[in-house]
Parts: structure tokens; C-alpha cells; sequence
């Protein structure tokens, strides 16, 4: 059994301050590798203008961009808050890291295949499971075979299916999960839903996990922001929580901000102007605080 101490580090945090670290590798290396399906080794964690530790990206997501030893590209992403257009932009996501890892005068063959990985806290559309795998695949209308395409590689003709070439988009929907943990999958979304990591766990990655994300390993200035962190998320989660139960009769379907712009005179005002203090008291700016809740810079200067 666990004790006090083996309180873990929430996912979202971990990937953003500490797996960035070659120390830290592992943990990450045995999360891709199961949710992959395939052995992984990371060479270098890459940067990009949608990979910056950025405060802005405090509440809606936190992004890391891997290569492989293959030379593919892994962009793992987390989704703590409800958004309208995110399938669009995990297209945009994979679209740009293509493009940013192809030089100038390259040819089409250095185009790599980039797995892209959504960690999301949030109901994205409705369905019964908790994973769902996206890849091109390309059928025929008359026959549904699968089409081949062919490719010279070391002076040689290759068949290669599409999907080894395309993208390919996995959605972990995590409050989806309600099972006993028994697979190293199974495992991997029950830490990302609850914390929580098995004594006895083989799951890899898991192992170094219980080593290297203890809540209680970090300093206290560490545990203070990470708290906070936390607060913020909640916070967050509350304005739109309220939006929804008392704005959203249009439904979900609809969209969030209708929700929001209905919610509004019914008492989720308050919920904003609560979410303001905090992130007041946590030094935030002005301009930043109005962007997270849509109040007007004179209404958070009152608040002060």
C-alpha cells in the first residue's frame, strides 16, 4: 500500500518542468512507448514557437515535441479546459512541425511522420471509449483494399502502406476511464486521471515515475507553484463549470462561449471576478488576467 508520501506529480506539470530533462527520459520513453504501441527511444526534445514553456499556456495545455531514433516526431499535448476548435488546431500542430523540421532544398523524402498525442481533460464530442486512434488510410470505393504506394529507398522499389507516412492523432479522453487498472495502458490513464501508480508496477515508465515524480522529492518553493498551479486549474475549470451548468442549455454542441455569454447573467461574473483575485494575488498581469477572463483592465484594477 501506498503511503502520504507517494503522492505524485500530475502529468501535465511533470511533462512541462521535469521530462524535458535527459535524466528524465525514461518516464517519458515508457509512456510513448505503450501508448504507441512500439518500442521508443527519444533523441532530443525539440523547440518550436508552439513548444515554449509560455505562462500564457498555464491553463489550456502544455506541449513537449520529441524525435525518435527513427527520426519521426512525437508532439504530446494536454488539455486541462474545454476548446471549440481543437481538432483544427492539432492539425495546425502537426501541420507546422512538418514543415519546421524540412529544410529548404530538401526533398519530399525527408518529410518524417509525426505522431500526435492528446492527453485531454475535457468531453471532446461523444463516444464510449477512452482512446481513439486516427490515422490515413486510403480505401477503394469499389474493391476496400487498402492502396500501396511505392517508394525507392537505397536504390531499391518499397511498398509502403500511407500510415506509416501520414500523421497519426491519438486521443486519451481521461475522465472516460473507470476501469481496474490491469494493462500497462490501463495503468498509464489511471495516473493520469487520479495520480495514482501501483506499488507493483511493470508498466514501463511507471516504475520511474514513483522515483522521479514524488510530490514530496520537490523543494518548497517547487510544491508552492505547483500548488498553485493546480488552484489555477481548478479555478479555471470552475468559471466554466458554472458557465455550463447555468448558461449552457444550448448544449455543448453549440459552443462554449454561447455557454459563457448565457452563464454571464446568471452569477458566472462572480465566478470571473473570483478567478481575477487569485491570479492577482499570484502576481499575474493585468493584461493577462483580462485575457483569462474576459474582464475589462478597470474591473481588475477595482478588484486590486
Amino acid at each position: 500500500m501506498g503511503t502520504l508520501n507517494d503522492k505524485y506529480i500530475r502529468f501535465d506539470w511533470a511533462i512541462k518542468r521535469l521530462l524535458r530533462q535527459k535524466a528524465n527520459f525514461d518516464v517519458l520513453e515508457g509512456f510513448l512507448t505503450v501508448f504507441l504501441n512500439e518500442k521508443v527511444e527519444i533523441l532530443e526534445i525539440l523547440e518550436s514557437e508552439g513548444n515554449q514553456k509560455a505562462e500564457d499556456d498555464k491553463f489550456n495545455r502544455v506541449d513537449i515535441k520529441a524525435k525518435n531514433s527513427k527520426g519521426e516526431i512525437i508532439i504530446v499535448e494536454v488539455q486541462n479546459t474545454s476548446e471549440l476548435y481543437y481538432l483544427e488546431r492539432i492539425l495546425y500542430g502537426v501541420a507546422k512541425a512538418i514543415t519546421e523540421h524540412i529544410n529548404l532544398g530538401d526533398t519530399y523524402k525527408e518529410v518524417k511522420k509525426v505522431y500526435s498525442i492528446s492527453i485531454l481533460y475535457f468531453d471532446l464530442g461523444k463516444g464510449a471509449d477512452y482512446l481513439y486512434v486516427g490515422q490515413n488510410k486510403f480505401i477503394g470505393v469499389h474493391t476496400h483494399d487498402q492502396l500501396m504506394v511505392s517508394s525507392k529507398e537505397k536504390g531499391t522499389i518499397v511498398r509502403k502502406s500511407p500510415s506509416e507516412i501520414f500523421p497519426e492523432y491519438i486521443l486519451v479522453r481521461v475522465n472516460e476511464f473507470n476501469k481496474v487498472a490491469v494493462t500497462p495502458l490501463e495503468e498509464w490513464v489511471a495516473y493520469l486521471k487520479n495520480g495514482i501508480i501501483k506499488d507493483d508496477t511493470t508498466a514501463p515508465g511507471l516504475q520511474e515515475a514513483r522515483k522521479k515524480l514524488l510530490y514530496y522529492s520537490m523543494t518548497d518553493a517547487e510544491r508552492y507553484a505547483y500548488d498553485e498551479h493546480i488552484n489555477a486549474v481548478m479555478i479555471q475549470n470552475d468559471v466554466l463549470g458554472n458557465a455550463r451548468d447555468e448558461g449552457m442549455r444550448l448544449g455543448l454542441e453549440q459552443g462554449i462561449e454561447q455557454g459563457i455569454e448565457q452563464g454571464k447573467a446568471q452569477g458566472v461574473n462572480e465566478e470571473r471576478q473570483r478567478l481575477a483575485k487569485t491570479m492577482l494575488g499570484m502576481g499575474e498581469s493585468v493584461d493577462k488576467i483580462a485575457t483569462y477572463t474576459g474582464l475589462s483592465k478597470e474591473e481588475i484594477e477595482k478588484l486590486g
